[in-house]
């Protein structure tokens, strides 16, 4: 029999482009020729929602009983919702741009409490266009109508994530389990409408349900609970982010009258071997895989086949999915989460796990992070070209833990040598190894934006962290980044174990000279939260934190295990500067406000900062070594110069001379050199350029220059070369 495969990612994630994991698993699948069918019910059910019909259902569902000022004007002002929404929700599929206009006039829409915030962010679209206007005040009201939603018909909506709380519920099953027992909500309906559609139109044997968040945990069950009593003969399971790290120490029983199959870490083995169980019932051969055996939950990892190299897995495949119909919102006025909410993005992966895998607040140990394996850049061009074709979309979200700069200069040369006309970012440590050509180049080949963990900018933490880099480097690689034209949004963090008032006090002030010097244009702080399966979580003691979440023996049955509550002991509020710290870096970000005293922030006595007023500026003024490595790779960015010929005199002698002009995309511009050092730089130019196969070494250039001519060094160093390292002859 061949099995036929569903895989969904159950509401709720990201309204402006698909969670990536089913076409992950979807794109493998093809490689083994098994039969796969995907869905995002959470953008369906949002789309359902949020339509004229879903809306007069909503307005006329039983018991709506508005109790605040707010939700009774929604609903008196349900019939100006009802005539609306159809064209919004068009609005922001791209698909209706000329509303832009009549939204922006504000007497188009109808207006509740979110649009109380607009008098206060009037300043910071001042310079947005009317299309990002409009899509910021149509997010408002879909907001409005979510915050109905919450008060009238389900408590537990949200945009991005369902149920939330129930998903972070610690250790235990209780409550979730208890919410599962009730009736259904109005939500719940809606998800269910769906999924009989599919289920009925698939007729699957296997159902794969993917969890990457808390926020996807109770649709998940309810998904399962739903096809398990409509449906027992599928089988069911469980895969992506949230098991991988919450349900590794999984014993409660409970779980599994909901689902068949837990499985663990990359889904591709283990899916291959749940098909291979259902096709041939007397394998009995699992890999990394939770199940029920005579009522006792067990965990099987006796499968002999190793996972499959990332070469291997194949290309995602987004095929079934209405690709045309996510919606692009601009919730808030900040420049990186703006590109996770707005416009469509192909995921991809340039390498699996983390090349650097030591910071003491990750979860190191697991193989997502701990298994580092590259993929050639020559593969990602391939299948970045497969994903335009199949998606029409050519912009790109590379999802690394932390991309590694080697593989994304390759990448770049290989998109430019492609001729490949793309839009990409991605998240990155602040290696040294970003150098101002590295950025250059990285901006030529579509990179746009890139965000990284400054986490706490201090030295001494950051050693703690063992995050290998230095409040100063992370200076000089973000100007690197800005001034070539990327975006950089820097992930910072507060309450890391130990850390004391006067280093948060300090690391604000470090942020706000790195804002200052306009070398960061983004930011968001998280506070430090402590999981079981990173270095703090596995050894506290030498962290100076005391585990306060009691141990999982002493729990009985047990469900999720991540989130570790402590005390640290320095015994620090950390909770209490969240406030300040990001009500500050709002300002920062939109450029005002570093003349305020840091103790302007926050309604306590904080510590004046010892940091050196200039100290970010003085560290971006110390001289780059420009020593260049005999190995550096050159590449020539530009095109082909116009080429005249002329005779310079002086003294009575003469030299024939070469002048070569440019044309750069934003200006031209000429350079003069002897005639044969003209000729050989024509040549080598053609040579370097980024369009060819090969690259050159500078030891390479070196050698072909004094095969013919002397003293390459005074060249390399002349005015000629200098002009055209301003004009993409890159150093890497």
């Amino acid at each position: 029999m061949k099995t036929q495969v569903f895989l969904i990612t159950p509401p709720f994630t990201q309204l402006n482009t698909p969670y990536p994991a089913t076409a992950y698993i979807k794109g493998f699948l093809n490689t083994k020729n098994i039969s796969a069918t995907q869905a995002d019910l959470g953008i369906e059910v949002i789309l359902k929602l949020f339509s004229k019909e879903g809306l007069e259902d909503l307005f006329q569902a039983n018991n709506l009983q508005p109790t605040t000022d707010n939700c009774k004007r929604i609903f008196a002002l349900q019939d100006e919702y009802i005539k609306t929404i159809d064209s919004v929700i068009a609005f922001l599929q791209g698909k209706n741009p000329t509303l832009a206009l009549q939204i922006c006039q504000e007497d188009y829409l109808p207006e509740a409490s979110r649009f109380a915030q607009l008098e206060e962010l009037d300043w910071a679209f001042g310079t947005m266009g009317t299309q990002d206007k409009a899509k910021h005040l149509a997010t408002l009201y879909l907001e409005d109508i979510s915050d109905f939603i919450v008060e009238c018909v389900d408590a537990n909506f949200g945009f991005s994530r369902y149920a939330e709380r129930l998903g972070r519920s610690a250790n235990s099953f209780d409550e979730l389990y208890a919410a599962l027992q009730e009736e259904p909500t109005y939500i719940d309906n809606v998800l269910f409408s769906l999924l009989k559609e599919r289920i009925e139109t698939i007729q699957p044997e296997l159902f794969l349900i993917s969890v990457p968040f808390p926020g996807n945990l109770y649709s998940a069950f309810r998904s399962a609970q739903y096809v398990k009593k409509q449906y027992p003969n599928i089988k069911i399971s469980m895969g992506g982010g949230f098991p991988n790290t919450e349900l590794r120490s999984l014993s409660d029983a409970r779980v599994f009258e909901f689902f068949d199959y837990i499985t663990l870490d990359d889904g591709e083995v283990p899916v291959e071997e749940l098909i291979f169980n259902l096709e041939n019932p007397n394998t009995n051969s699992y890999k990394r895989t939770f199940l029920l055996e005579n009522g006792k939950v067990v965990y099987k990892n006796n499968s002999l086949k190793p996972d499959y190299k990332q070469s291997e897995v194949g290309t995602p495949d987004y095929s079934d999915l209405f690709l045309d119909r996510y919606i692009s919102v601009i919730e808030i006025v900040n420049p990186m989460h703006r590109m996770w909410s707005d416009g469509r993005w192909n995921k991809l992966t340039m390498a699996h796990g983390c090349y650097w895998g030591k910071c003491t607040f990750c979860d190191i140990s697991l193989d997502y992070i701990k298994l580092y394996e590259p993929i050639a850049a020559n593969l990602l061009c391939d299948r970045m070209e497969e994903m335009i074709a199949q998606t029409g979309q050519n912009g790109f979200h590379y999802v690394d833990e932390a991309a590694p700069p080697a593989l994304m200069r390759a990448l770049a040369l290989e998109i430019l040598r492609r001729k490949l006309s793309v839009t990409w970012w991605t998240n990155i440590r602040f290696e040294k190894s970003f150098t101002a050509d590295l950025c250059l180049l990285l901006k030529a080949s579509g990179c746009i934006a890139v965000s990284g963990g400054l986490e706490v900018a201090s030295d001494r933490l950051l050693q703690l962290i063992d995050k290998g880099v230095t409040v100063e480097q992370v200076a000089k690689v973000t100007r690197n980044f800005t001034e070539a034209g990327i975006m950089v949004h820097a992930y910072l963090m507060y309450g890391y174990p130990t850390q004391t008032v006067q280093e948060t006090v300090d690391s604000l002030e470090m942020v706000r000279q790195l804002f200052e010097a306009g070398v960061l244009q983004s930011g968001f702080w998280h506070q430090f939260a402590m999981t079981a399966h990173s270095p703090v979580g596995m050894y506290p003691e030498k962290f100076g934190v005391v585990p306060t979440s009691p141990p999982l023996e002493g729990l009985g049955e047990v469900f999720a295990n991540n989130d570790i509550n402590y005390v640290d002991k320095t015994g620090i509020d950390h909770d209490k500067f969240s406030f300040g710290l990001k009500k500050s870096l709002f300002n920062f970000m939109h450029g005002i406000c570093f003349d305020y005293e840091l103790q302007d922030w926050f309604d306590f006595k904080i510590p004046k900062t010892k940091i050196h007023p200039d100290f970010i500026a003085n560290a971006l003024e110390e001289d780059e070594d420009f020593n260049i490595k005999p190995t550096a790779k050159i590449v020539w960015l530009g095109g082909k110069p116009v080429i005249e010929h002329f005779t310079k005199s002086k003294k009575g002698n003469s030299w024939e001379m070469m002048s070569l002009t440019f044309h750069d995309k934003k200006e031209s511009f000429t350079i003069q050199t002897g005639k044969i050092e003209g000729e050989w730089l024509l040549q080598m130019l053609e040579k370097l350029s980024v369009s060819q196969s090969k690259t050159y070494s500078f030891k390479e250039i070196k050698s072909d220059f004094e095969t013919s001519l002397e003293d390459f060094e005074l060249f390399w160093y002349s005015k000629p070369v200098n002009t055209l390292r301003e004009f993409g002859l890159l150093v890497l």
